[in-house]
């Protein structure tokens, strides 16, 4: 291990410009124009796994973008470790708000890589590439087995991804998964992610009279969809801010004690935290923090809402149609089809007489929550106290990850979220980007990781 480790310190320069070419590639999942970029950000993984001595790699088609899929194998008797990652990113849009142009990187003065993908997620799965290479170019092996499974459409739904795990079982066998695509707490503060929140998201549409009409002729006498749907919303919480939907909290996997003294301790100010956002006040559920209602209680929010007339000005119009999308994050026990299921017969329950109902069903997906005591979990730990010299905190998110579902499910194993993102990297929006700093602690915790977890008794 400290061989691989000086010899990633030494050639730091090098990954960093390795990283930068990868930058470089317009690899947008979404955009069928550049389905192109995509495929040639495949066959560049792949060339580049290849190089660095991973003894089989294969850029493996699908219906959608490509899989890299690689493989170093050492020893039957040793763990396996699948690392998941993705290499297609996000639109860049809106351009005119980035301070340069988003596929041409470059580094600020505070060190950080400025581009498209530099943390989401190239940055971060390239870590575990420089890791294995780290081995690879000293002692000549890694100390236990590798696999790589590196997908093209994680930023447009992920659709092929299941069938391809499915269909790919044997060949995907391992003990574990890590992935990098989830933060840090704060800069300096290292931790591990235990805990994600799934996800159900439905759009929902009130229609009234068949055209637009007017407000002045027909008000009073017309109910108007946009107020309905209004009703209708604000009647999914209470005055506790929690959701009113009939069964909604039926199976939520509450927070123990242990884990509410463990948030507790965090360093996490709601106040500096709202006000970073423009907010003078936090609005939680219940009695549970801001931290606990982000991070591991079950939410619902409208994302959307339209109808009527949006212009400049005034127009005096009764709407015809007023609709609606609204996304509900799920702790783990609970079910994206028995959650889209609950609240369709709230609005089929509550839709007024003058009213018709369209509901549509967009996507959902499962949480998910690891015991912080299996044996990747505290490598995990183990590897980032020794990078970090401070224990890292184990913590829960918010956001979601359904493939940590699929793989409990499909392949029966675990996942490690071990991520070194901020949220300053700005990943989604314009000028995200990637610190060298935690490019570079992210890959010596990666290698540290590797070894640690190779000592694990079978």
């Amino acid at each position: 291990m400290q061989s691989a480790l000086q010899h990633a310190s030494h050639h730091f320069p090098d990954y960093v410009q390795e990283l930068i070419d990868l930058l470089k590639i317009q690899s947008i999942s979404t955009d069928s124009a550049y389905a192109g970029e995509v495929r040639r950000c495949a066959v560049w993984m792949a060339d580049h796994m290849k190089a660095i001595g991973i003894n089989k790699v294969e850029v493996m088609d699908t219906p959608g973008h490509p899989i890299v899929y690689g493989e170093h194998l050492v020893d039957p008797s040793k763990p396996t470790v699948l690392v998941y990652g993705h290499y297609d990113v996000q639109p860049p849009d809106p351009l005119d708000l980035w301070e340069s142009d988003p596929f041409e990187p470059i580094i600020k003065e505070d060190g950080r890589i400025v581009a498209r993908g530099s943390s989401d997620d190239k940055g971060q799965v390239f870590i575990h590439l420089k890791a294995i290479e780290a081995y690879l170019k000293t002692d000549g092996v890694p100390p236990l087995n590798l696999k790589f499974i590196i997908e093209g459409e994680e930023e447009s739904g992920s659709v092929n991804l299941t069938p391809f795990i499915e269909k790919h079982k044997e060949l995907l066998k391992a003990d574990v998964v890590v992935i990098s695509d989830t933060s840090m707490f704060a800069r300096g503060v290292p931790s591990i992610t235990y805990g994600l929140r799934g996800l159900a998201y439905v759009e929902v549409k009130l229609t009234g009279p068949d055209r637009d009409l007017h407000s002045g002729m027909y008000g009073g006498g017309i109910h108007n969809p946009l107020n309905a749907l209004a009703k209708m919303i604000a009647g999914l919480h209470d005055e506790d801010h929690q959701v009113t939907i009939e069964g909604f909290y039926d199976n939520v996997l509450d927070l123990t004690q242990e884990e509410r003294d463990t948030f507790a301790a965090l360093p996490f100010n709601p106040a500096e935290w709202a006000a970073s956002v423009g907010v003078d006040v936090t609005k939680t559920e219940g009695e549970y923090t801001a931290y606990e209602g982000t991070s591991a209680r079950p939410t619902l929010d409208v994302n959307g809402i339209w109808g009527g007339y949006q212009g400049e000005g005034a127009k005096t119009v009764l709407p015809s149609y007023a609709g609606a999308k609204i996304s509900m994050r799920l702790v783990p026990n609970q079910q994206p089809d028995e959650i889209t299921a609950k609240i369709k017969a709230y609005f089929e329950a509550n839709v007024p007489p003058t009213m018709k109902l369209e509901f549509k069903d967009l996507h959902g997906g499962k949480g998910a929550i690891v015991d912080t005591k299996h044996p990747a979990m505290q490598a995990a730990a183990k590897a980032l106290e020794d990078t970090y010299g401070k224990k890292p905190f184990f913590t829960r998110e918010g956001g979601s990850i359904p493939v940590v579902a699929e793989f409990k499910e499909i392949l029966g194993i675990d996942t490690v979220l071990m991520g070194f993102g901020l949220d300053e990297d700005a990943i989604h929006s314009p000028n995200e980007s990637f610190g060298q700093d935690r490019f570079r602690e992210g890959i010596l915790s990666a290698i540290r990781f590797l070894s640690h977890y190779a000592e694990t008794p079978a």
